[in-house]
């Protein structure tokens, strides 16, 4: 219904008093502040302006519509410093989404980092599924996601570029009184009798399952539950045994250790996903990314 440029006429010409003043502070002719004034009058349904005759002021109307301008125009005006500050990469909103295990250590660590160098960025993180996680990266929803090729492969989609940060390697965490807890690798045959910790076994590819089916047995016994904290529970416990990525590693408590597969294939690759147009802000927190998963990976998990 009102121009912005409209609104921005009645603020000046409310400030100046002045039709005149109005005119020059805009490089506008008087004749042609007076006809844009008097048409978002007829758009505003009656009179905005009070002619004097020395000047202007403004009827109740327009002293409504004023104080509606003012707040309009000022928060464009804050749209537009948040936007070139963010396409800057200076700072502005950053929406980032990751799977659950990469919010254990990973992620943290890069947007620690990334906190100390970019303040002025505003993080807003959430946790999905790799495969909603690209959807929404698609959408324009996020602006960046790690991500990953587990259980089934990297899903594509439109205009979503991906980067390795690296190789997840699993392990099978036991209770310390577990017969196998000190040996230096575990063959996955040697625990096929034990109860299994998982979260979808049966539903849907998994590495668990595959794992087994490669040395050739089908786990006694599955139990599902999807939170790490309640599988490291159980394990504790002496309930079961779980595969767990080395990226969780951190999260493993004392009562447990980690030993590792003789299994090669026992492995995710961790990706970062960007959209075709990324924010600067977005390429910095990539490569804080790329930083902790090298140190990560270098670092022993069962350390």
């Amino acid at each position: 219904m009102f121009e912005t440029d409209d609104l921005r006429l009645l603020v000046v010409v409310a400030e100046t008093g002045s039709f005149t003043k109005a005119a020059v502070r805009l490089s506008y002719t008087q004749s042609a502040v007076s006809r844009r004034i008097a048409a978002l009058e007829q758009r505003a349904g009656g009179p905005l302006l009070e002619r004097l005759p020395r000047g202007v002021r403004l009827t109740p109307a327009g002293r409504a519509l004023h104080r509606h301008a003012v707040e309009v125009l000022d928060r464009l005006a804050r749209a537009r410093r948040e936007l070139a500050v963010l396409h800057a990469g200076h700072g502005g909103l950053l929406q980032v989404g990751a799977f659950a295990t990469a919010n254990i250590s990973l992620v943290p660590t890069a947007l620690r980092a990334l906190q100390h160098t970019r303040p002025d960025v505003e993080v807003v993180a959430v946790e999905g599924w790799t495969d909603t996680l690209m959807e929404r990266l698609a959408d324009g929803a996020l602006d960046l996601a790690v991500v990953s090729d587990y259980p089934s492969g990297l899903p594509s989609a439109d205009g979503v570029t991906t980067t390795v940060l690296c190789e997840d390697e699993l392990f099978v965490t036991l209770p310390r009184a577990h017969r196998l807890a000190g040996a230096a690798t575990v063959d996955l045959r040697e625990l096929r009798e034990e109860a299994w910790l998982h979260s979808a076994y049966g539903d849907r590819p998994t590495m668990l399952a595959d794992a087994c089916a490669r040395a050739g047995f089908t786990p006694r016994k599955v139990i599902r539950i999807a939170e790490w904290t309640a599988k490291f529970g159980y394990a504790a416990a002496g309930l079961g045994v779980a595969l767990v990525p080395s990226l969780a590693a951190r999260a493993v408590p004392g009562t447990l250790v980690l030993c590792r597969l003789t299994d090669p294939a026992l492995r995710r690759t961790v990706h970062v996903a960007l959209p075709a147009r990324p924010l600067p802000a977005a390429l910095a927190l990539r490569d804080l990314l790329a930083d902790a998963a090298g140190r990560l990976t270098r670092a022993d998990p069962r350390s």
